[in-house]
């Protein structure tokens, strides 16, 4: 495999400068962060940039409807049904429950909690994917409560199921309060940070001394390739997200 088919760059304004090369293929990326952050915006973002470089992805919503997520990327001067007729885009909203209650039945039936499939339960059949963006991890686990370990069962079959098929992956995930930085911090159920490739931390910051706010993100971690180990700020605009990798957080700050 050549080294550029191996190496992927969202093509996001600013965000690749980031990386020495860019993310691996096959890679599974968190985009962790609190309510209205920048998570979703992000990954459609990296969404459509990795359409137009021919990248076939799959979107998959546990809580906004494709309408709403078509009219999200039509402001992004792109007509995502266009794309869609391509067949280099898929769009499709998934119920958590239904995704929970079919785990459950599975495991039933095979007796051995290791013996599932997720192919059925989750992706597609009619559309193979180069690329998945899941929205949101947060979702799918409040789905399974009370059941946490048959969360945890199924994440590792999907991450497996991903990795056996080299298919890059960015699963938002909500946090309560800003993680990695130095707080205590308990994934209550969501342990997935550690079958991740990688981490990309998005913060809503707080300038104290003037009381602005703004926005930073973070690479916390990513296998398998160098990256810049510092908080830089980010705007979200019409043509989506911009990234100033060269624009560390200054001042006194908190971030939120």
């Amino acid at each position: 495999m050549a080294e550029q088919s191996r190496i992927l760059k969202l093509g996001i304004h600013g965000f690749d400068g980031l990386f020495a090369t860019g993310i691996p293929s096959g890679s599974a990326v968190l985009v962790e962060g609190g309510p209205g952050s920048g998570k979703t915006n992000f990954c459609l973002t990296a969404l459509l940039s990795l359409c137009k470089q021919g990248h076939k992805c799959l979107y998959m919503s546990f809580e906004e409807p494709e309408p709403r997520l078509r009219e999200h990327l039509s402001g992004f001067s792109i007509k995502p049904e266009e794309l869609e007729k391509k067949g280099i885009l898929k769009i499709k909203r998934f119920n958590a429950l239904d995704i929970a209650r079919s785990v459950e039945a599975l495991l039933s039936e095979a007796k051995k909690e290791l013996l599932i499939d997720v192919q059925p339960v989750l992706i597609p059949t009619d559309f193979e994917p180069d690329i998945v963006f899941v929205d949101s991890l947060t979702s799918i686990s409040s789905a399974f409560s009370g059941e946490e370990y048959r969360f945890r069962i199924y994440m590792e079959q999907f991450f497996r199921y991903l990795e056996k098929n080299n298919i890059t992956s960015f699963l938002i995930r909500e946090v309560a309060h800003p993680t990695h930085t130095g707080d205590l911090f308990e994934e209550q159920g969501e342990a997935v940070s550690f079958l991740s490739d990688g981490i990309i931390a998005i913060y809503n910051t707080l300038y104290t001394d003037t009381g602005k706010r703004g926005r930073a993100l973070e690479v916390v971690k990513m296998r398998g390739t160098e990256f810049k180990r510092q908080i830089v700020e980010f705007e979200i605009t019409k043509e989506g997200l911009k990234v100033y990798a060269e624009r560390m957080l200054k001042g006194p700050y908190k971030l939120t």
